[in-house]
């Protein structure tokens, strides 16, 4: 197999990601100066951010998992090792596992389940134990009706399918003109959101096989990875697990776009891998399924999407297919309280509230930059209760304590709104200002709530893309859960004590 990795016993893994990159790689380097007998393992990050730099040791069946490691900490844990022994001073956790970052009692690891996540932290970024791609070269039916059977969703901003069902989408590039190609778009810049990066940079062996098999399935010539630029870490990984993966005649290539949050957008990211100066979004229909990349069919996935196609070809038992959203989502937790970015994983019928270690917030704005804010998150992690419940699905839940004033911050959104928008469709550019006015005129003692949310529905309703279809958002839900303390302000007071007139 390749990429398969060696054994795993007994073993220091060092998870090195971007976020703690210097940290981590001088623990590494002194991990590797004492180990004698002991193997050594550079691995991606674990998506825990608060416990980087993580070390695991692994001996007899056993882990432990220790937090905020020093090279000097490091170079204990390998002799310990070396001398037979496993360091349970001071740990984080001890697992009864040597087949991955298994669930601890406690702490961000305790969080959820790690289907998708499993590998993350513990396998080389390159290694690949067993390979979809290949199994489905031999019987492709067998993917395109499982994934139709089971009704996968897409997942995350940027996928072509987000939130719908992929096999409708695979069948379309099938049966369209031209030879079909398949973009993983990695190109993530939401800072709120990180699990399509934490992929990238700790499985990326694992999203290219998933790519391939969905290239497979759907009689696909290429595959192409899109990357933001500035996510080099990831795009050096990416192009390691090439080399590692079997295309078998299946062309794949690496390229990178802006550091732009509309590049992230699933066409706006085909015009920058097309090399276009300006992006912008395109019209649909047709869609990229039918006309895509350089006008071919395209079928574009985010990397989490082609984590749940692996996690279920593995195990299609533990799916309930039966849901109306299947398996599990990446969600990154980040904001007060919280002392780094943690991506976790929830199965879909799993309260959002689960991936959060305190109550202790005012409110929440859930799927990324244009989420949508909530005091609750008594919320299933599925994308049909999200939307229900008015939040987004793209992957994020940012906590806000009582220092943040709502109208601020549907403000602050409002306005990036208005500032990134791609400047295609009328909706959208001109509703985004027009939204930023009727905000600052409250301060001007002009609250007009009804006007503000038909303003909202008209962006949402009309716009051409999912930018200006969700910027809105954030205001409406602002609205009509902080309207008392949006309303104080026509009156002169900011009952969070942050507002000045200038805002």
């Amino acid at each position: 197999m390749v990429g398969t990795e060696a054994a795993t016993t007994p073993a220091i893994r060092v998870a090195v990601g971007s976020a703690e990159y210097d940290r981590a790689a001088a623990v590494l380097e002194a991990a590797r100066e004492a180990a004698t007998d002991v193997r050594v393992v550079e691995t991606g990050p674990t998506g825990a951010a608060a416990l980087a730099p993580v070390v695991l040791a692994t001996a007899d069946d056993r882990t432990t998992v220790h937090a905020n490691v020093s090279p000097d900490r490091a170079r204990e844990l390998v002799e310990t090792l070396d001398d037979g022994e496993l360091a349970t001073d001071d740990a984080h956790a001890v697992v009864e596992s040597d087949e991955g970052v298994s669930m601890a009692e406690t702490g961000p690891l305790a969080i959820g389940q790690r289907r998708a996540l499993a590998r993350c932290g513990w396998a080389a970024p390159a290694a690949l134990d067993e390979s979809l791609a290949e199994r489905t070269r031999d019987e492709p039916d067998d993917l395109r009706e499982a994934v139709a059977g089971a009704g996968l969703l897409g997942r995350g901003r940027g996928d072509g399918h987000t939130d719908e069902s992929i096999a409708e989408g695979w069948a379309t590039a099938r049966e369209s003109d031209g030879e079909t190609v398949v973009v993983v778009n990695g190109n993530e810049s939401d800072p709120a959101v990180d699990g399509d990066r934490l992929l990238l940079e700790s499985r990326p062996a694992e999203v290219l096989d998933g790519a391939l098999a969905v290239a497979a399935a759907v009689e696909a010539t290429d595959v192409v990875v899109y990357l933001n630029e500035d996510d080099e870490l990831a795009a050096q990984r990416v192009r390691e697990a090439v080399e590692s993966v079997d295309a078998d005649g299946t062309g794949i290539d690496v390229v990178a776009g802006p550091d732009r949050y509309i590049a992230g957008e699933m066409t706006m990211a085909l015009e920058a891998m097309e090399g276009a100066d300006r992006l912008e979004a395109r019209l649909r229909p047709p869609g990229p399924s039918e006309v895509g990349l350089y006008g071919r069919p395209t079928v574009v996935h985010t990397p989490r999407t082609l984590a749940q196609i692996r996690a279920f070809a593995a195990a299609p038992d533990e799916f309930e297919t039966s849901a109306a959203d299947p398996g599990s989502r990446l969600l990154t937790v980040t904001g007060d309280g919280v002392a780094g970015p943690t991506t976790v994983e929830l199965a879909t019928d799993t309260a959002l509230a689960e991936a959060v270690a305190s109550s202790e917030y005012k409110m929440a704005c859930v799927g990324g930059r244009f989420g949508g804010i909530t005091r609750s998150l008594d919320v299933p992690a599925s994308a049909p209760a999200l939307t229900g419940a008015r939040l987004g699905t793209e992957g994020g839940i940012e906590l806000f304590d009582g220092a943040t004033c709502a109208l601020e911050f549907a403000g602050s959104r409002a306005k990036f709104a208005r500032e990134k928008n791609c400047g295609r469709c009328v909706p959208c550019r001109e509703g985004s200002k027009q939204l930023v006015d009727l905000l600052r005129d409250v301060y001007e003692g002009q609250f007009q709530p009804s006007e503000l949310r038909e303003l909202s529905r008209v962006v949402a309703e009309s716009s051409t893309c999912e930018f200006g279809q969700a910027a809105p958002r954030p205001v409406t839900t602002a609205i009509d859960t902080f309207e008392r303390e949006i309303a104080a302000h026509a009156e002169g007071r900011c009952p969070s004590g942050v507002c000045t007139e200038t805002n």
